[in-house]
């Protein structure tokens, strides 16, 4: 029998690896015989060399190296086989005598230089299987990877039960902190600030953690400032499972009719409810609304000139109506600060959001060295351009807000419709310029056929940096 042919006199295995402890050296490939009364031959990473009997192992045969396959370096996917008989082997139909050649996952190797009398296998990669079974991927819309405290994606997330509600560690911390300190049963477990269940315990979420950090890996428009993170690092406590109080009877579920004689309950929460404020108190089982930002509630009041409903997007915050009604966190402690709900006019903006021109940064940077060479301020370019959106002159189809035809610079809006609206704003702004006031680098630029729609320069910064993406899409137009 020739090199390379593969003994069909006995059972045992006539195609082997050379060493007989390869299955416990990183095996990450084999060769699956299409055959099937013979086994699979594994292939290790310390030990590449496939041998075959030259005759029965009753007559003293030995074995002889027929091939190694060794892994492609940068491309898992993919193998290199290099033929070591002193006869031709066939790879995917084409003859191979000395020379290495590139094989991958399905490829089809004869032992031999022709099909019959040599057996024919399959190449496979099973470090991969391995590999998939340990990637699982998880489809996750990102509001749901939002603290409801500050409206962000999580930053250190923890989970209170038994709601398993998250948030930020340190939007938690400081809520818990104000919470207790105007609490006066501090054997009281606080309430859950989105959902109002009383907490039982609060801990770190170390797999949401490392979803946040694969978020903000391909959304890198989400990272925060570092002055941001390191304001939230300063109030976080918790730093390991934290059980804050028991009750009996727990209930999900937060009554709100009440009687006469529960008005003088302080843990009330709302304000309204236990005092006047205002000239207004609530009355027994009135309607309430709870708030998007805080958790906190407040009468639902239509009859009011302060807005409760962010126009852009039908949430509810509180911080408007509270302030108007002279009640502040000395009062109640689920009170959101002002400046988180306002009217548009009303706002000032000194820096560009991250998330302007789609959280391109290079667009960003070209809009700001555009803005400092007209000679104003920011601030001036947004009240300009919100003129211009009152008065109707530029088209709303593209701003991502509900009740477009509605809203106008005296609309209360909350935060984030703030930056939505201003990144409106800045793409007109820029649309509108001619090429010759753009700075130098930006002059001759083609636009992407996405436009402002490409997803590849969300995680392609040579693609963002060398393409014009503050245009409209015409990839399919005529």
């Amino acid at each position: 029998m020739d090199a390379g042919e593969c003994s069909t006199s006995q059972p045992p295995n006539p195609a082997s690896a050379s060493s007989p402890d390869s299955s416990s050296s990183g095996v990450w490939a084999k060769l699956v015989p299409a055959d099937a009364a013979y086994p699979e031959v594994e292939v290790a990473e310390d030990d590449a060399v496939v041998c075959s009997l030259v005759a029965p192992a009753a007559a003293g045969g030995e074995e002889v190296a027929w091939c190694e396959i060794r892994r492609n370096a940068g491309a898992p996917s993919s193998a290199t086989i290099r033929n070591l008989s002193s006869d031709a082997i066939i790879v995917d139909g084409t003859i191979v005598k000395q020379e290495a050649v590139d094989i991958k996952p399905g490829s089809e190797i004869v032992s031999g230089p022709q099909k019959e009398g040599h057996l024919v296998y399959t190449f496979e990669i099973t470090a991969a299987k391995d590999q998939d079974k340990n990637n699982v991927k998880i489809v996750l819309d990102i509001e749901n990877a939002k603290c409801s405290i500050c409206l962000n994606l999580w930053h250190d997330v923890v989970t209170v039960a038994p709601c398993l509600h998250n948030f930020c560690n340190g939007c938690f911390s400081e809520w818990l902190r104000r919470s207790s300190s105007k609490s006066r049963d501090k054997s009281q477990s606080a309430a859950c600030p989105q959902c109002r269940t009383a907490v039982q315990s609060v801990g770190r979420n170390h797999f949401l953690h490392n979803i946040e950090e694969a978020i903000l890996q391909a959304f890198s428009s989400l990272q925060r400032s570092d002055e941001e993170i390191a304001l939230l690092e300063s109030y976080a406590s918790v730093k390991s499972n934290i059980v804050l109080g028991k009750q009996k009877n727990q209930s999900r579920k937060r009554p709100f009719s009440r009687s006469s004689d529960e008005t003088n309950n302080a843990n009330l929460p709302c304000p309204q409810c236990r005092n006047e404020f205002g000239g207004f108190r609530c009355s027994p089982g009135a309607v309430h609304l709870q708030c998007d930002g805080c958790g906190g509630m407040m009468p639902a009041r239509s009859n009011v000139s302060i807005a409760q409903k962010c126009l852009g997007c039908d949430k509810s915050f509180c911080g408007a109506y509270w302030c108007s009604q002279g009640v502040n966190s000395s009062h109640c402690s689920l009170i959101c600060n002002q400046e988180t709900f306002k009217m548009i006019s009303q706002r000032h903006t000194s820096r560009l959001p991250d998330t302007v021109h789609g959280g391109n940064p290079y667009e960003k940077d070209i809009t700001e060295r555009c803005i400092q060479q007209s000679g104003k301020t920011l601030q001036a370019v947004i009240s300009e351009w919100t003129s211009k959106f009152d008065n109707m002159e530029i088209d709303r189809s593209r701003l991502q807000l509900n009740n477009l035809d509605t809203i106008t610079s005296r609309t209360y809006i909350c935060n984030l419709c703030y930056n939505k609206f201003i990144d409106f704003l800045l793409y007109w702004y820029r649309v509108s310029m001619p090429r010759n006031l753009l700075p130098p680098d930006a002059v001759n630029r083609e636009s992407c056929w996405y436009g402002f729609m490409c997803r590849t320069q969300h995680h392609r910064p040579d693609h963002a940096k060398k393409l014009n993406h503050v245009c409209r899409p015409t990839r399919g137009n005529p």
